[in-house]
């Protein structure tokens, strides 16, 4: 799976709990969830200097029904392997040999009963379901392999924002979507997401996952900005705000850090230099001590000329470094004002906020206090 699908695979480790509720109920009681431990994703198809594999996530979990050992000399086992494969290709035929081969290769490795699962983003087959990798030697079959599946653009996502699955009302996302239904069930799982009694964190993961994988084309962006001023989603707005002020605070942290390694740097350069100079003089104390007091002070006067030199440069770069750093924090604040005021900006608004001229800042500030609308003031077309 590709690294941009990084968000996929931090939610199901988060909810692996709920995703194998909301597909496979029927195995989930089977399982102990509370004890979870996930392995080293790497595998040696051909060890010790063969094929090396990176799987998308692999569980060990504890179950509550012991699997009966399937080879001779091998024990039972109370603990299984679960391996979910997320394929982003709108194919599935490469797929199909490559869950053999992950399977053989966790199964070799860690000699414990392996459950392997595709997740596919862009294939929906039947929704759920088991697929087939299958070997002939002419017309004799020689290997049959099956492994469950969830393909996610074959399930309704209407059915799945109205479940009790917040895992669910997430991953619906990816399922099928009416055209004409974006962007009110984009505003629906938000809803859902924001009234739920998770922590914040996970409503989080869930309500991000949302608004990364349920994109809208310029219509039903505006539509879906209509919504979230209304009543009951403003709930939801109410959300998406929190998430963009902790990230107005981080960056300003940021910057408050920036300008304190710069303070740091500054000083500790004019310590190093301080030293040196010291450092230096003395040796020319010692080797001029007979030399005339004319060039001793010659001598003092350009030590002092370079140390105020060195001063001038730290300072500068301090003060080069604090206001760029203010003028960040400022255009990130007068953003935050606008939309508290006017609702959501869109790129475009912000793009030409973060272009602002430096020196007409104030303008800015000026006349939001005047309420000056974004579009009187040129920002939006």
């Amino acid at each position: 799976m590709a690294d941009h699908d990084q968000r996929l695979k931090t939610l199901i480790r988060e909810f692996l709990k709920e995703f194998i509720r909301l597909f496979f109920p029927e195995w989930f009681d089977r399982f102990d969830f509370e004890s979870i431990e996930w392995l080293d994703k790497e595998i040696f198809l051909d060890p010790p200097r063969g094929e090396t594999r990176t799987l998308d996530l692999v569980a060990k979990v504890p179950v509550r029904q012991v699997v009966e050992s399937q080879r001779l000399g091998q024990p039972d086992s109370w603990v299984i392997l679960i391996h979910i494969e997320a394929e982003g290709d709108d194919r599935i035929t490469r797929l199909r040999p490559r869950m053999h081969d992950y399977y053989k290769g966790l199964r070799d490795r860690y000699h414990l009963p392996v459950w392997s699962l595709a997740l596919y983003l862009r294939v929906g087959l039947d929704g759920v379901g088991w697929d087939v990798y299958e070997e002939f030697l002419w017309e004799r079959r020689v290997l049959l392999f099956e492994y469950p599946y969830v393909g996610l653009p074959g399930l309704d996502a209407e059915q799945y924002v109205k479940g009790e699955s917040l895992l669910g009302v997430a991953l619906a996302a990816l399922m099928r979507v009416p055209e004409a239904r974006r962007a009110e069930l984009k505003a629906e799982a938000l809803l859902r997401i924001q009234r739920s009694g998770d922590n914040d964190a996970r409503k989080f993961l869930l309500g991000e996952f949302v608004e990364a994988y349920l994109p809208l084309d310029e219509a039903q962006q505006e539509r879906f900005e209509q919504l979230m001023v209304k009543e009951p989603y403003q709930e939801a707005q109410e959300m998406m705000k929190t998430s963009y002020e902790k990230g107005i605070e981080k960056g300003i942290e940021k910057s408050e850090q920036l300008v304190k390694e710069a303070q740091e740097m500054a000083q500790e350069m004019m310590k190093t230099s301080y030293e040196k100079g010291i450092e230096k003089g003395m040796q020319l104390v010692k080797e001029a001590q007979e030399m005339m007091k004319t060039s001793y002070e010659k001598g003092v006067e350009k030590g002092i000329e370079k140390g105020m030199q060195l001063v001038k440069e730290a300072q500068e770069m301090m003060k080069t470094s604090y206001e760029k750093s203010v003028e960040k924090g400022e255009r990130l604040v007068l953003v935050r004002l606008f939309e508290k005021r006017f609702g959501p900006m869109s790129p475009r608004v912000k793009e030409r906020v973060e272009s602002w001229p430096a020196e007409r800042l104030p303008e800015l500030e000026a006349a939001w206090l005047e309420g000056k609308t974004p579009r009187e003031l040129g920002l939006e077309d």
